[in-house]
C-alpha cells in the first residue's frame, strides 16, 4: 500500500508559498541535457528475491578489485587497511555515534576528531585543520568559496592538472553563485603557464600535486605570484599517502590545502563514502567551512574536548554560514585516524617509499613494451602512458585477461583528444607477480 499523505490541494498550497508554478520548476537549475526524457528502461516491479538474483548476476560480470592485479587510481586507490581499523570502528560507541553537539556525553568522538585535525595539520604542513568534509572534490569546491570570502573576489583559476571531477564540482558551485572560473586545458606534461593567468581580479589559484596525470608540481612560484596579486593558493591532492614522501603544501606556502583521505583507513567501497581533508593558515580560521574541535579543561582542571568553531547553517547561522555542509564523514575520519596512528610518522614514510618504489619498477617494465611510452619521469605512485591503441579498448582487453590496468583518460575527459592515454597507479599491494602479469597482458593486447 502506497503512503501518500499530501493531497493535490496541499501540493498547490506549498508551490504557491514557494512561489513556483509547478513541481518541474523546482528542477530548473538542472541543465536540460542532464534531465531524462523518459523513465529508465527498468521493470516496474519485482520481488526482493528476484531483484537479488538479477543484481547478483550483474555483479558477477565484474572483475573485482580484490580478484585481480589492480592498477587503477585517478583519485581512488587500493591500499592495505589493517584489520584493527575495521574492528575498532565497528564498536557500538563509534558505529552508532553521530554529531557531537553535547560535549559532556561525546568526549570520545570529540577526542578522535581533535586528533584527526592534528594529524591533518601535520601531514599538510598547515596551522589548522577542520574535522573533515564529505570528500576531496567537495572540499575543493568549499576551498574556492572560502577564498572568495577571504579576498572578496570572485575569480578562480584552475590548473589543467586538477582532477576533472574536482574541476566539475568547482564549476557547478561557482555557476550557481555566478562566480568566474578559468579552467586551463588538460595539461598532461605539466607545461601550462598558470602564472600568466593570475591578475588583480584573481581570488585563488587551484593546483593539484601530484596532479591527475601523476606530475609533481612545485607550488612555491605559484604561491609567490598569487600572493603578489592578493590571491590565495589552494593546493589539492587525491593521494594522501604522497604526503609521506613529498614536500608538504604548507612548506610551499599554500594558503588552503584540500584533498581526499580515502587512501588511509578506507577501502574503495564502490566510490564512497570517502573523507575530505581541509587545512589552512590560522589567520583564515573563521572562514573555514564545517566544524573544528578544540582541547580545553573543565572546572576541575581535567582535559576535555569541545566544538570550538562551527559556523554552519544549522547552527542558526543560516545565510551567514560559511558552508551548508551538514555533517562530517565521522566514521571514515575514525578509520583514517586509527590507521594513521598505527602507522605513525615512520610508518607513513615507509609506506610512501614502498608506493614510489613499486611505481618506478612498474613504469620501467611497461616502458619496455612495444607501443607504450611513459610521458614523465617524476611521479609518486601514479603515471600516464601513451599507447598505440585507444586506452579504453586496451583496458577492456586487459580485464578479459584478468588484469585491471588503469583508468583511460578518455573516461575522465571524453572528447578531449586524449583517447590513447592511460593513467596507471601502483601501490604497496602489488607484487612482482602482479606487475609481470600486467606487462605480459599489455604486450599481448597492443
Amino acid at each position: 500500500m502506497r503512503y501518500l499523505p499530501l493531497t493535490d490541494t496541499d501540493r498547490e498550497d506549498m508551490l504557491a508559498r514557494i512561489g513556483v508554478p509547478d513541481i518541474d520548476a523546482l528542477f530548473s537549475d538542472v541543465p536540460v541535457g542532464k534531465l531524462l526524457k523518459a523513465p529508465l528502461d527498468l521493470p516496474r516491479a519485482k520481488g526482493e528475491l528476484e531483484v537479488e538474483r538479477i543484481m547478483g548476476r550483474m555483479a558477477a560480470r565484474n572483475v573485482a578489485a580484490s580478484a585481480a592485479p589492480f592498477f587503477v587510481g585517478a583519485g581512488a586507490y587500493k591500499h592495505h587497511v589493517p584489520a584493527t581499523v575495521d574492528h575498532l570502528i565497528q564498536r557500538s560507541e563509534f558505529l552508532t555515534s553521530y554529531t557531537p553537539y553535547q560535549p559532556e556525553i561525546a568526549q570520545g568522538t570529540l577526542q578522535y576528531l581533535f586528533e584527526f585535525q592534528t594529524q591533518i595539520a601535520a601531514l599538510t604542513g598547515m596551522e589548522v585543520a577542520n574535522a573533515s568534509m564529505y570528500d576531496g572534490s567537495t572540499a575543493t569546491g568549499e576551498a574556492v568559496l572560502m577564498a572568495h570570502r577571504v579576498t572578496r573576489r570572485r575569480k578562480a583559476v584552475l590548473s589543467g592538472g586538477l582532477h576533472p571531477h574536482y574541476t566539475d564540482v568547482v564549476k557547478t558551485l561557482s555557476g550557481m553563485a555566478s562566480d568566474e572560473v578559468v579552467a586551463l586545458a588538460p595539461d598532461v606534461a605539466a607545461n601550462e603557464d598558470i602564472l600568466a593567468q593570475i591578475d588583480d581580479q584573481t581570488s585563488c589559484v587551484v593546483v593539484q600535486s601530484p596532479d591527475v596525470f601523476g606530475n609533481l608540481r612545485d607550488l612555491k612560484p605559484i604561491a609567490d605570484k598569487a600572493h603578489a596579486h592578493g590571491a590565495l593558493l589552494i593546493a589539492v591532492f587525491t593521494e594522501v599517502v604522497s604526503l609521506g614522501a613529498v614536500t608538504s603544501p604548507g612548506a610551499m606556502d599554500a594558503d588552503i590545502v584540500v584533498g581526499e583521505g580515502q587512501s588511509i583507513g578506507n577501502a574503495l567501497n564502490f566510490g564512497g563514502p570517502y573523507v575530505g581533508l581541509f587545512a589552512a593558515k590560522s589567520k583564515y580560521l573563521r572562514q573555514m567551512p564545517g566544524r573544528l574541535c578544540g582541547e580545553t579543561v573543565d572546572a576541575d582542571g581535567h582535559r576535555g574536548f569541545v566544538l570550538t568553531l562551527s559556523t554552519r547553517e544549522q547552527h542558526i547561522r543560516r545565510d551567514k554560514a560559511t558552508s551548508n555542509i551538514c555533517t562530517n564523514s565521522g566514521l571514515c575520519v575514525l578509520a583514517f585516524t586509527i590507521h594513521m596512528t598505527l602507522l605513525g610518522e615512520a610508518g607513513l614514510s615507509r609506506l610512501a617509499e614502498l608506493n614510489h618504489a613499486n611505481a618506478v619498477k612498474l613504469a620501467d617494465m611497461l616502458a619496455g613494451v612495444k607501443g607504450v611510452k611513459l610521458l614523465h619521469d617524476s611521479f609518486f605512485n601514479e603515471f600516464t602512458l601513451k599507447l598505440s591503441k585507444p586506452a579504453a579498448e586496451v583496458v577492456e582487453a586487459l580485464a578479459e585477461k584478468g588484469v585491471l590496468g588503469g583508468v583511460p583518460v578518455s573516461r575522465l575527459l571524453p572528447g578531449a583528444g586524449l583517447d590513447d592515454l592511460l593513467i596507471v597507479a601502483n601501490t604497496e599491494i602489488n607484487t612482482d607477480e602482479d606487475r609481470a602479469a600486467f606487462v605480459a597482458a599489455l604486450a599481448e593486447v597492443l
